[in-house]
């Protein structure tokens, strides 16, 4: 890592304003922040472009697909992670929380064996430096399932647990209230015919009758004892605002309502929407478009989902849509929101004494080109 990094000629997007200028980098974290170019010929010449804060990612579950590139294919950890890790920092991501799925729906689904080795390779690969993002983890705990607490508890200690998620995919309710939906959904991701979708229908809601409301609480309490950051899935009605609240949750992921998302803003959880229902243009569940809550005004956090690279499109989109949202506080769902939330106060704004991870970006119409990246002063892509 150099002692010392210049960026000159760049558009910096701070936390309330955008404007010419150059950063100053010592030691890692951002010493200097100035209007106009650096006279001193050391210093890299952005040429134009933006300069943002490196991204924050709170919930991708993008690790999966190279661990299972193919039905019935399982890669080496090693390589998957190295890969998936390529293709975040690539996405100008340099925090991910990599999701880890405890508690698997699909009768034929390997997640559950996945799990702790996906969790070693991610250490792994964190220890001996060859990941180039910063890598922490987000337990998903899918409440319903009956092996939900006793796996949650076997990985909750890890040193890289830092956020927790409790969601109830059961059909009728929060994702999946329309229960059309829920069968095209099903269907088509494991090849159901009718009668096996009628009985996997009705043993997902008896699992949920029988275990979620139990598991739900039991899991914030022992998240709430470790001071992990907990975020709520799939909020649609004010009684499931109320009760997430009353749980201290930080963060309402992916709520499917307007009242609910509104009720979340107002409680004082950061409401998280994914970023390809912003390029989409909608939600692929039918459930509300992350649009109209920006136009609401209670969007706060974007996550990539399942495609890292529409993180920062969304961003500069939103910024270019009917809202009251201009660049910074786009920017800021991508960046400084996710990470306060998250419980990382020393990442996701340029400002002087936070840590240098950095992201050089060029739009060419609307579509953003990543052309730098930097974490802690290094560059890494």
């Amino acid at each position: 890592m150099p002692a010392e990094l210049i960026l000159s000629n760049a558009r910096l997007v701070t936390a309330d304003r955008v404007f010419d200028g150059c950063l100053v980098v010592r030691d890692g974290v951002i010493a200097a922040i100035d209007e106009g170019r650096s006279g001193l010929p050391q210093a890299l010449d952005l040429g134009g472009d933006y300069l943002l804060p490196g991204l924050v990612e709170l919930h991708t579950d993008n690790l999966e697909k190279h661990m299972t590139p193919r039905p019935g294919v399982d890669w080496p950890s090693a390589s998957a992670v190295l890969s998936h890790d390529a293709q975040i920092i690539a996405a100008g991501i340099t925090t991910v929380f990599d999701a880890l799925s405890i508690g698997d729906v699909n009768p034929k689904g390997k997640r559950m064996q996945q799990l702790p080795i996906m969790l070693e390779a991610i250490a792994s690969a964190a220890m001996q430096g060859h990941s180039r993002a910063e890598h922490r983890l987000h337990l998903r705990c899918e409440v319903c399932h009956p092996d939900t607490l006793g796996v949650f508890r076997d990985l909750v200690g890890h040193p890289l647990v830092q956020l927790v998620s409790v969601m109830d995919h059961s059909p009728g309710q929060r994702q999946f209230v329309q229960e059309d939906k829920y069968r095209e959904y099903y269907m088509g991701k494991y090849q159901f015919d009718a009668e096996q979708m009628a009985a996997f229908t009705r043993q997902q809601k008896a699992n949920s009758l029988e275990h979620s409301d139990r598991q739900r609480r039991v899991i914030v309490e022992e998240c709430q004892a470790r001071g992990l950051s907990i975020a709520s899935h799939d909020d649609a009605t004010l009684e499931h605002v109320a009760e997430s609240a009353g749980f201290g949750m930080s963060i309402a992921e992916f709520p499917t309502t307007l009242e609910a998302a509104q009720a979340s803003h107002r409680a004082g959880l950061k409401v998280l929407m994914g970023a390809p229902n912003v390029v989409r243009g909608g939600s692929h569940s039918g459930n509300i478009a992350a649009a109209e809550l920006a136009r609401q005004g209670v969007l706060d956090i974007l996550s990539s989902d399942y495609y890292p690279a529409s993180l920062l499109p969304a961003a500069l989109m939103l910024a270019e849509q009917d809202n009251a949202y201009d660049l910074p506080r786009a920017v800021a769902t991508v960046t400084r929101a996710p990470a306060v939330a998250a419980g990382l106060a020393d990442r996701g704004e340029l400002q002087v004494g936070l840590r240098a991870d950095l992201l050089q970006a060029r739009a060419v119409g609307i579509q953003a080109v990543v052309r730098q990246v930097w974490r802690t002063g290094e560059r890494v892509f």
